[in-house]
C-alpha cells in the first residue's frame, strides 16, 4: 500500500540527531512504497515552543535533503478551530465533559476538558514490537484540553493524523507509553487507527539516552557546523537501529530508499559510535567531488594550487572541519610559499645536487609523483633513503613531517621544486 506519514518535531529545541533519525525512516517508508510524507510543527506547548527553534529544524531538514509532500509545515497553532469543533463534537455527545477543578499551583478553580474513559483493555500491534497491551484503568478521566481552544498534545496529534488519514506512525520508542491515550481519543471520535511501529531509542557510549548530559553532541546542526556531509549523517543514522541484513554500509539515499525495512529494525537501543561516524564521513568525502573543500580555504589560495592539494587533505581528515583546521593552522603553508629552512636539519644536503639532476631530466608533463620516486628510488636506494629523501623533504617543505616528498614535488611543480632546491645548495654552497 501507498503509505501515508508524517513527521511531526517540537520547535522547543533543535532538531536532535534522534527526530534526525525519525524523520528518514519515516521518509524511506513513505518513498518506498510509492506514499507521501507530511511535515507538521507540534507547537501546542505555546510556553517553550521559539520561532527560532522551529526555523532550525526546517533548515536541519533541508540540509539533510528531506522533501517533503506539503510545501509549507502544516503548524499546530494554526489549527485551533479545527481542534475546537472536534472537542465541541465530544461534549455534544457526551464522550467528553468539561470539569472544574484547581488546575494551577495557587489552588484556583478553572475548567479543563476530561475524555471519559471506561477503564477497558486497549491492545495494538506494533511493526517493530508485536502485539502491545495496556490496561487503561488507571488513566481514568484523563484531561485533552485546556479550554475549547487550548487542546492538549495527545488530542491535537489524533484530530491532525485522522485529518491528514495518516496510515502509519513511526516513531519513538519513548511514544510507546502515549498510545493507549490517543488510542482513546481515536474511538471517542471515531477515527480509523493508523499501524504503529517504535523504533529504539539513540544511547550514550554509557546506554544513557543521548543527551548534552552524555557529553555528546545531539543536534544536527552541531555535526554540521563541525564538517560532517549530510549524506554521511543519514547513512549513519539509518544504521543506528536498522541492519540491511548484508555487508554494505556505505549507502546513498536513493539506496536506502530501494533496501530499508521496518521489519529489519531491531528493538534494543542504539548507541551512537563517533568514530564510525567519523569513517563513514571519510568515506562519502572520498566519493563526494572536490568542490565541497573550496570554503576551507583562504581567499589568497590559488584556485589550481587548492585542486593539488585537496587530494592530499581528503585522505588526512574526517570531517571538513578539521581539514578546515588545518589550513587555518598553517599546516600546509610550505605549498604557497617556500619556507625558512634551518640548514642543520638538512643532514645530507650534498644529495641535493644529484636530486637536482635527476629531477631535472623530467619533462614537465611527467613530472608526478609515481614518475618523480621512478628517478629518484635507485640513487635513495644506492645512497641510503634518509640521505636522498630527508633533506628532499625538508627543502621543499621545512617539515619533518609532511606528505612524502615525491607527492609535495608534484604538486609544487618541477619549476617550484627546483627553484627551491637550488635555493638551499647554493646556499650551502
Amino acid at each position: 500500500m501507498s503509505a501515508i506519514v508524517r513527521f511531526a518535531p517540537s520547535p522547543t529545541g533543535t532538531l536532535h540527531v534522534g527526530g534526525a533519525r525519525t524523520a528518514l525512516f519515516n521518509y524511506l517508508f513513505a518513498k518506498q512504497t510509492g506514499g507521501q510524507i507530511f511535515l507538521r510543527i507540534e507547537d501546542t506547548d505555546r510556553e517553550r515552543s521559539k520561532p527560532e527553534f522551529e526555523q532550525n529544524i526546517l533548515e536541519s531538514l533541508d540540509w539533510l535533503g528531506f522533501k517533503f509532500d506539503n510545501s509549507q509545515p502544516i503548524r499546530q497553532s494554526e489549527r485551533t478551530a479545527i481542534y475546537r469543533e472536534a472537542l465541541e463534537k465530544l461534549i455534544s455527545n457526551d464522550t467528553a465533559y468539561i470539569s472544574k477543578e484547581e488546575i494551577s499551583d495557587d489552588k484556583k478553580r478553572g475548567e479543563v476538558i476530561r475524555l471519559r474513559n471506561s477503564g477497558q483493555k486497549i491492545t495494538f500491534t506494533d511493526l517493530i514490537r508485536g502485539e502491545i497491551s495496556f490496561d487503561t484503568t488507571e488513566l481514568g478521566d484523563f484531561v485533552i484540553a485546556k479550554s475549547l481552544d487550548e487542546p492538549l498534545y495527545h488530542f491535537a496529534v489524533v484530530v491532525d493524523d485522522w485529518e491528514m488519514k495518516v496510515s502509519h506512525i513511526i516513531r519513538g520508542e519513548d511514544h510507546i507509553s502515549n498510545t493507549p491515550r490517543q488510542i482513546l481519543i481515536q474511538e471517542a471520535l471515531r477515527a480509523s487507527r493508523p499501524v504503529y511501529a517504535h523504533i529504539p531509542l539513540i544511547l550514550a557510549p554509557d546506554r544513557s539516552k543521548l543527551s548534552k548530559r552524555s557529553g555528546s553532541a545531539v543536534s544536527v546542526t552541531e555535526y554540521r557546523e563541525q564538517g560532517f556531509l549530510p549524506g554521511a549523517l543519514l547513512n549513519y543514522l539509518a544504521l543506528l537501529g536498522w541492519n540491511p541484513g548484508t555487508d554494505q554500509e556505505i549507502f546513498s539515499l536513493d539506496e536506502l530508499i530501494k533496501q530499508f525495512s521496518l521489519t529489519k529494525i531491531q528493538k534494543g537501543g542504539a548507541i551512537f559510535n563517533l568514530e564510525k561516524l567519523k569513517w563513514l564521513n571519510r568515506e562519502h568525502l572520498k566519493l563526494a567531488g572536490d568542490s565541497i573543500w573550496e570554503n576551507i580555504f583562504t581567499v589568497d589560495w590559488p584556485s589550481d594550487l587548492r585542486a593539488r592539494v585537496i587530494p592530499i587533505i581528503r585522505e588526512r581528515v574526517a570531517t571538513l572541519a578539521e581539514g578546515e583546521s588545518l589550513i587555518a593552522s598553517g599546516e600546509y603553508d610550505y605549498f604557497r610559499t617556500a619556507p625558512t629552512i634551518n640548514r642543520t636539519l638538512l643532514k645530507t644536503p650534498e644529495t641535493l645536487a644529484k636530486t637536482i639532476i635527476l629531477l631535472d631530466a623530467l619533462a614537465e608533463t611527467d613530472f608526478t609523483a609515481p614518475q618523480i620516486k621512478t628517478v629518484l628510488w635507485p640513487y635513495a636506494e644506492e645512497a641510503g633513503r634518509g640521505a636522498v629523501l630527508w633533506p628532499l623533504r625538508m627543502a621543499l617543505t621545512g617539515k619533518d613531517r609532511s606528505p612524502d616528498p615525491f607527492t609535495v614535488a608534484s604538486i609544487l611543480g618541477k619549476k617550484e621544486t627546483l627553484s627551491r632546491l637550488r635555493q638551499i645548495t647554493n646556499n650551502v654552497e
